[in-house]
């Protein structure tokens, strides 16, 4: 039998590691978890962005344009008293130009009642939300039509419960879109607004800041008003008592006889006289007021169209996507790599399991089954294309034999981790290095090695464990150092379950006597009990799970099962580890 009949489909990367007793996170550990988990936070980031990306493309844009004011606070006194009343004055006219009048002034001016944007839509919940936080309830209210107006016949009274309800909405609108305030301790007030179009921000601007103009003018001519009356009755009264002081004074000229009385009467005459004319100017003047009255503010620059939108802001967002996604990207990542339990990394393993060591053995192109065994060439050299990192576990196996460890098992955790392609490649390797070794197929569930290597096979262990003689006609000769000993049919009864009671005529101590060293491969752990039958049988165990796929409780569990049968695990392989991957 040549080397035309063994598959090989394992790169092994071989890095011997130790337990180490130390858990503090390292940059080492920083760098394995990037590596592993990046697609995580990529996607997540992506995820974030692309929700961002479609806000920003189905959102409407907010323009905002801003009008300045000026206001002339009319204050006396010392300067802390005249800083107090200023403050006092301007936080007065921002709730002014805040006020339903003014707001519902500009709605009129504009006729907003009949723009759809305003009237005919309701109150967005953004909007609600915000009239709730400044406690302005009563703005989020529509009032309802009363069903017995129509039906009573009274449509004047329907139309204008409709009217106001369209105008408080109006003006809840513009409450919610004009933001007003005071630029730092100067007497300058802005008043901004937003909308969905340039044009329609700068008239609402400018519109607010007139009515509020008109409104300041309303107020000081209506105090002119009430001023100016109360005055009219004064000077009326002024006027009589100048009068009868007049009069008393002529009277008493007529027939002076008291030149002190006479003194008298005139300086009251004359006292008459210039409060009278006081109050005469000062009618005058409240008058003048009420025919020309004269604002507290004055607008220092009108709005003008903004340029570009205000809302939403495409970097801001972006970016505040980019930091959220990244960020929630990372806390997923943290999560699934924390909750992980399949075998990533070979520490793992080995603190887990308390394993003395874990061999990494690393993914590698299909090599064809023609050259998986060694073959001699005519000059008697024995050429093998060596798979990388396999020379690295080969010599630690090397080593188990120092120590007596002559007859290892090969079992995996699940089927597929390729324990029969490591066990034949470690055979292959020891005997490449002059040791008389043996292969022996164990796998009753699925037999690999016998399927490649000797398919038309007669006879093998099952017959063997009935003859120990059979085992010359069984054992396939490879090469003059390794020997195959196929499996054989399976009756009822497997042959480690057989091994395991110890009736056969097949003895490990014997085999120990003929070759140097002993490979068994055993069928995977879930899928048959054998494992636990042979493995005290056995002079070491080595445990063979699958990069990404086996589980580290179920690994634990399985080398747990077979130390509490008497078998001795020497280590584990974590096969078709990533070659990116450094553990």
């Amino acid at each position: 039998m040549n080397s035309n009949h063994v598959f090989s489909s394992v790169s092994p990367i071989s890095l011997p590691t130790t337990v180490s007793g130390s858990s503090s996170l390292t940059l080492r550990d920083l760098s394995f978890f990037i590596r592993m988990r990046w697609p995580w936070i990529v996607l997540t980031t992506l995820v974030f962005l692309a929700l961002a990306a479609t806000y920003l493309f189905v959102a409407k844009p907010t323009y905002v344009a801003s009008t300045q004011l000026m206001v002339f606070p009319q204050v006396n006194g010392s300067d802390a008293q005249r800083a107090f009343a200023e403050d006092a004055f301007i936080d007065a006219q921002l709730e002014i130009a805040k006020s339903s009048d003014v707001l519902g002034g500009a709605a009129s001016a504009l006729n907003l009642a009949s723009d759809p944007a305003f009237s005919d839509q309701a109150t967005s919940l953004q909007d609600k939300v915000k009239d709730w936080l400044t406690g302005n309830l009563t703005s989020t209210v529509q009032p309802q039509m009363v069903p017995g107006d129509a039906t009573s016949g009274n449509t004047q009274a329907a139309a204008a419960n409709q009217e106001a309800t369209r105008t408080d909405r109006v003006i809840a609108r513009l409450r919610n879109i004009v933001a007003m305030r005071r630029i730092g301790q100067s007497t300058i007030l802005e008043i901004s607004a937003s909308a969905s179009n340039p044009q329609k921000a700068v008239e609402i601007a400018d519109a607010v800041a007139q009515q509020y103009i008109r409104k300041n003018v309303q107020m000081k001519a209506a105090a002119a008003q009430q001023y100016s009356e109360w005055l009219e009755q004064f000077v009326n009264e002024q006027q009589r008592g100048l009068a009868d002081a007049a009069n008393a004074l002529a009277t008493f000229k007529a027939n002076p006889r008291d030149q002190f009385k006479l003194a008298e009467l005139q300086s009251a005459t004359d006292a008459r006289r210039t409060l009278f004319e006081n109050t005469l100017t000062q009618y005058t003047e409240a008058k003048q007021r009420i025919s020309y009255p004269v604002s507290d503010a004055t607008i220092v620059s009108q709005a003008t169209s903004p340029l570009s939108k205000a809302q939403p802001n495409n970097s801001l967002i972006l970016a505040f996507a980019l930091v959220v996604g990244a960020g929630s990207g990372l806390g997923l990542a943290m999560i699934r790599h924390v909750s992980d339990r399949r075998i990533m990394r070979t520490q793992q393993l080995s603190q887990a399991a308390g394993l003395p060591f874990v061999t990494p053995l690393g993914r590698a192109k299909k090599i064809s089954r023609t050259g998986a065994l060694p073959a001699a060439d005519e000059g008697g050299t024995v050429a093998y294309p060596l798979i990388p990192g396999m020379a690295e576990l080969g010599a630690t196996v090397t080593g188990f034999r120092r120590r007596r460890r002559v007859v290892i098992g090969i079992v995996a955790v699940n089927p597929g981790c390729g324990a029969s392609t490591i066990a034949c490649e470690l055979a292959v390797l020891s005997a490449i290095s002059g040791s008389r070794t043996l292969l022996i197929d164990a796998a009753a569930t699925k037999s690999s090695l016998s399927k490649s290597i000797a398919p038309n096979s007669s006879a093998g262990l099952i017959d063997v464990l009935d003859n120990i003689e059979a085992i010359r006609t069984a054992t396939l000769s490879l090469t003059p150092t390794l020997k195959f000993l196929p499996l054989g049919k399976v009756r009822a009864v497997t042959p480690a379950i057989r091994l395991s009671s110890r009736r056969t005529q097949l003895s490990f101590n014997d085999l120990k006597k003929e070759f140097d060293a002993i490979f068994v491969d055993i069928s995977a752990f879930t899928s048959s009990p054998d494992a636990n039958a042979i493995a005290p049988e056995l002079d070491g165990v080595l445990v063979v799970t699958s990069y990404g796929r086996t589980s580290i409780d179920e690994t634990v569990r399985v080398v747990d099962s077979m130390r509490n049968v008497g078998a001795e695990i020497l280590g584990a392989i974590v096969n078709n580890t990533p070659s990116s991957v450094r553990i």
